[in-house]
Formats: C-alpha cells, structure tokens, sequence
C-alpha cells in the first residue's frame, strides 16, 4: 500500500473522489478502445476510432454528470477533447488492430490465493495465439514511466498475471503496458518463480491490512503523491483530524477472503471473459492501490 491511510478511505470508508480531467479522460480513451473491437477487423481504423468518441463521450458523462464540471468553458471542453483525440489516434501508431483478435476485453476476474485471500480486478485485453499463448495488455493514458519507476509500473501487471494464472492454470507469455501519451510499450515475459513472489508479497499486503483493520489503524503515510490526494482535509500530514472509522467498514473490508473451508474460485464458464457487469469492484484488494 502506498498509503494506509489512502487505502483506508477509498476501500473501508468508501469516500467519494471528485473526477479530473486526467482520470475522466483515460476513462474515455478506454471505452473507445474497447469498442473499437466491437468492429470486424477491416473496419478498425483511426476514423471509426474517433467516431466513436462523441458517442462515448455521452455515455461517460450521462453515468457521472459530475464530469461536466470540470470544464469551466465550452473551449476548456473542446481542448479536452482534443487531447482525447491525439491520445485515440496515437494508439494506431502504437499497434494495429485489424491485425490483433482479442480473446476478452475490460474483464473482471476473481480468484482467491494463498488461504484464502481474494483477489479482484479488471483487465483491459487479453490476446491468445493460435498456439495458446497469452498476452495480457493494459492501456495507460499518460506518459511511460522513468527507468526507475518501471517495476511499480508492473506490479499491476504482476498482479494481473497471478490471476490468471490461479484461475486458468496458464501463466501469461507476456505483460504489456501501452502507453498512449508517448507511443511507448512496456512488456515483462513472467516465470512462475516471478508469480509465486508476486502472491507471497500480496498476501504480506493483506496481512498488514489485517493487522491495520483489527486495530483500527491505518496512519498516513507522505509520499510524492500526496499533493494530489483527494483526502488532505482529512490527513493529519497536512494538519488536519482523521474522520471516526465508519461502522461495519472494517468488518465489510475483511471479507475479502473466502470462508474457510471453502474451495478455490475455478475458472468461470468462457474461460476468463466472465463479463465486469455485476461485479462490485469497490470491495476488490487490487493492484491499483
């Protein structure tokens, strides 16, 4: 956890964050992506693309009228989404994909680990070759990360991998970060010794979350982001009082983890295209946090 703290407000007291402009416009880029594939592979072009941001564009807004709001002028919105546009149309610079056949496209998976822990998230694409061999892909609407930043930036995917992995016995041939901001591609090819780390260190995650949640403690934590954290009203770095822990908070929290004696989550019917529609994705322990 970046943030105890953080990770305390957004999952146990389940507080509001207001929408930015960056967040909104990674959300609109995604969707348009993803239906781009609702198209037969010749018809997947730049201009299809974009002609698909108006509509979505709508639907964003129609689910979060909040989003409106960001905009103080009709020029601040149109310069958005033009920014929305160039990020669309670097993506064809980036891949092509008449050429690509996904096999799932912004899937919720679940699974439990270890004894018991219950690991939730959602993947963008993923990609099987004729061969059987799975590409796991995430779009990124911002600029690749520096040299020294990379392995936070894979931890995502590490996390993503695990999943896989313990729901469909098949360890991921390749991870792969698009970049939409600067055209770049980050890809790790994972070894099982790479997962089986990746679960002993998210099991030692959620063990301190334990121990925070049944004492009650979840203490700041400063680190670069902070400045922009949504919750520095609330934050005793920036001077201010933590809010009471909400009742039942906790107790929700700690059922993130299977009853005991209960099985292992199996693969859902259609392998890993079980579709994100009902899942609850605010109670999933992630690799976002």
């Amino acid at each position: 956890m970046q943030c105890p703290l953080l990770f305390r407000y957004r999952t146990v007291d389940r507080l509001p964050e207001p929408p930015s402009p960056d967040a909104a416009k990674g959300t609109l880029v995604h969707a348009v992506l993803e239906r781009l594939y609702d198209a037969p592979p010749p018809e997947r072009t730049v201009d299809h693309a974009v002609s698909l941001l108006p509509t979505q564009w709508e639907e964003l807004r129609t689910r979060n009228p909040r989003i409106e709001a960001l905009f103080a002028t009709p020029d601040e919105l149109a310069t958005w989404l033009s920014e929305a546009r160039a990020l669309v149309e670097n993506y064809f610079r980036i891949e092509r994909p008449e050429n690509l056949a996904p096999a799932a496209r912004e899937r919720f998976l679940e699974v439990g680990v270890g004894d018991g822990v219950l690991l939730r998230g959602f993947i963008d694409r993923v990609d099987v070759a004729p061969d059987g061999r799975m590409r796991i892909v995430d779009y990124k609407s911002g600029k690749s990360p520096r040299p020294q930043y990379t392995s936070e930036a894979l931890f995502q995917m590490r996390f993503y991998a695990l999943m896989v992995w313990r729901l469909t016995g098949t360890i991921p041939a390749r991870l792969q970060l698009v970049y939409l901001a600067d055209g770049q591609i980050l890809t790790l090819d994972p070894w099982q010794d790479d997962l089986e780390a990746m679960e002993r260190e998210i099991l030692g995650i959620w063990a301190s979350i334990e121990d925070a949640a049944t004492r009650g403690e979840f203490r700041p934590r400063r680190t670069p982001l902070c400045p922009w954290c949504s919750f520095k009203r609330f934050c005793p770095e920036f001077g201010s009082d933590m809010l009471p822990l909400p009742q039942g908070g906790v107790e929700r929290l700690l059922t993130a983890r299977l009853v005991p004696g209960s099985e292992a989550l199996e693969a859902p019917a259609g392998g890993i295209e079980r579709s994100a529609d009902e899942a609850d994705a605010e109670e999933r322990v992630d690799g976002r946090e």
